[in-house]
């Protein structure tokens, strides 16, 4: 489980491709990684499969490459990391646990005073569980949703998010992974029986 606090901006060391998926290696300042550890990478819950040297290795099943923006990645792209949140740790985003539900595309971006909104387009099969005030999940950071429409959702972000994470470079016509409030779901499945 994690919680969308984005704890590095980290780089894409190396992408090894093969016919069953692919070999992430990411340079990160997260530490300390084991091997075995959980880390959520742009919102996509991951093993470690090798450590060391400030760097860790995970690798990616076909599954994951067709759900999420993960295929996409290359060598020195920007990815956001988190590693799994410890029992004693305060929850400070919302439950995320990096099993992303699916895409969305970047359809604008907007200045407003010193807040950047994006406009996020996503199918209506996910946003029956996006709600104005709630939260969501994009790229693995925990959001706020700031409006709803028909075929979109706009979250508003503070300075500190466009530093600390790679929305800050979001522009129109990108890939985010997208993760709903699983609460959401659950209430859905209950309320149906």
């Amino acid at each position: 489980m994690f919680t969308g606090l984005v704890q590095d901006k980290a780089r894409v060391a190396a992408v090894e491709r093969n016919g069953d998926g692919v070999r992430l290696t990411v340079e990160t300042e997260v530490a300390p990684i084991a091997r075995g550890d959980s880390v959520c990478i742009n919102g996509v819950c991951l093993t470690a499969v090798g450590t060391g040297d400030g760097r860790f290795t995970a690798d990616v099943m076909e599954e994951t490459l067709q759900r999420s923006s993960l295929a996409t990645l290359g060598e020195g792209d920007r990815v956001n990391v988190e590693p799994a949140l410890q029992a004693s740790a305060r929850l400070g985003g919302h439950i995320v646990q990096g099993h992303v539900d699916g895409l969305g595309e970047v359809a604008d971006v907007r200045e407003e005073g010193f807040a950047r909104v994006v406009r996020i387009a996503s199918a209506p099969e996910l946003l029956r569980y996006v709600v104005e005030k709630g939260s969501i999940a994009v790229d693995g950071v925990s959001l706020t949703v700031s409006a709803v429409g028909d075929d979109w959702f706009e979250v508003s972000l503070i300075p500190e998010t466009l530093e600390r994470t790679t929305l800050g470079e979001a522009a129109p016509g990108r890939a985010v992974n997208l993760e709903v409030d699983v609460v959401a779901k659950y209430v859905e499945k209950l309320v149906a029986r």
